[in-house]
């Protein structure tokens, strides 16, 4: 009975599920959809491409995404046994909400897995192949990542910032770029004008800058300013295609360790690194996480529906996401170390969903729940009201 049980409640989580999947990812997604369709309209850049650079993309959607699809379809799939009275029926033939966790730690367990493969290996391989082929694109078309009073970072270690672009011409004025492609002596450039010149021979670029000044760090204390009439700034895309500059994301969790143990970065550079080291293992936990604190809250949802189920995940995922980002925060100040900024969050989800399950179980009614269920009805009779007027 149990076996028949268990693959009945197994089967209630995968369709929302994959819904929130695919929603979520796709609402992530516009944003860069949108800025990569204006590469195919006004760029002329290959749709395959395009396509091959959301591909390349997805893993770092997928990261995020399947925590929240999973909390979505616990609190829907239990939000609907409840409402149909076969929690109550389950109850009264003697299984308990503690006897109902392991097809959902099944589920979740199988997400974790899903998570951890994820930003262990897909995210670093992602993003590096995105940046890759990003190279390779602005390497065939030199104008492509230069807008207009933008802060444009597609070309590997440097940012250029442009007040007027003439795409035609491919004329600049009101120059801005900094120069980080050698660490040791980082530069800062000022130009009037300049024009981009492309040799696909060579598979470089040249910026013919003039009337400007090149300010250039050298060392802790040293500064040299070089003023000019007409100054080439050369980039070989063909070097930088094989040399793609990583951060911390970019990394694989063997790259990370190694760069860790060498000591050789600067401070803020290891710190990133041990947050994101640890953030590699974290953000799948809350997987397992979001298993003890959607049970309880899908099954006290009672008959409200599936967009109340819908917006206390929204709502959830808010405050795990807002935690999150506030831990990661006192982490690079420095006020938490590494591993508690980054686990925090689940530490402090884990209690809640503690709480929240031990009171179900006990079939007492969560008081937050209450509160928060009054001020919904409260806020639709309101809206009700404002709509007849």
């Amino acid at each position: 009975m149990k076996k028949t049980l268990y693959l009945y409640i197994f089967k209630e989580i995968p369709p929302p599920f994959l819904l929130g999947v695919a929603t979520f990812t796709f609402v992530l997604l516009m944003g860069r959809l949108l800025r990569l369709a204006e590469m195919v309209v006004t760029k002329g850049v290959p749709l395959a491409d395009v396509l091959r650079m959301v591909f390349y993309l997805l893993p770092s959607f997928l990261l995020v995404t399947i925590p929240m699809a999973f909390l979505l379809a616990i609190l829907l799939a239990f939000g609907r046994l409840s409402g149909d009275s076969e929690i109550t029926a389950m109850k009264a033939s003697g299984v308990s909400l503690y006897g109902l966790l392991p097809p959902v730690f099944c589920f979740a367990l199988i997400a974790y897995l899903a998570g951890a493969f994820i930003t262990v290996y897909a995210v670093p391989w992602g993003n590096t192949s995105f940046k890759k082929l990003l190279v390779e694109v602005v390497e065939a078309r030199a104008s492509l990542g230069i807008k207009e009073k933008i802060f444009n970072d597609d070309f590997p270690g440097l940012v250029i910032y442009t007040d007027r672009y003439n795409q035609q011409k491919q004329t600049m004025s009101g120059i801005l770029i900094q120069d980080e492609r050698d660490p040791l002596e980082p530069s800062t450039i000022y130009a009037r004008s300049g024009v981009i010149n492309s040799d696909p021979a060579t598979k470089s670029i040249r910026l013919r800058l003039d009337n400007g000044s090149i300010h250039r760090t050298q060392g802790k204390t040293g500064y040299r300013l070089v003023e000019f009439r007409n100054y080439d700034l050369n980039i070989n895309l063909n070097q930088a295609a094989q040399t793609v500059n990583k951060n911390e994301l970019d990394m694989s969790l063997a790259e990370l360790r190694a760069n860790l143990a060498s000591g050789r970065f600067d401070a803020k550079m290891m710190r990133d690194m041990r947050l994101e080291y640890h953030r590699r293992f974290s953000l799948p936990f809350a997987c397992l996480i979001f298993a003890l604190v959607g049970m309880p809250l899908g099954i006290q949802n009672q008959r409200s529906g599936k967009a109340a189920g819908f917006t206390m995940s929204i709502g959830l995922l808010l405050a795990y996401y807002i935690v999150l980002s506030a831990g990661k925060a006192l982490g690079e100040r420095e006020l938490l170390s590494p591993l508690l900024a980054v686990w925090a969050p689940n530490l402090l989800f884990v209690s809640l969903g503690i709480y929240l399950f031990k009171t179900t179980a006990a079939e007492e009614r969560i008081p937050l729940y209450a509160f928060l269920t009054g001020i919904a009805g409260w806020l639709r009779s309101r809206l009700t009201k404002r709509g007849e007027r």
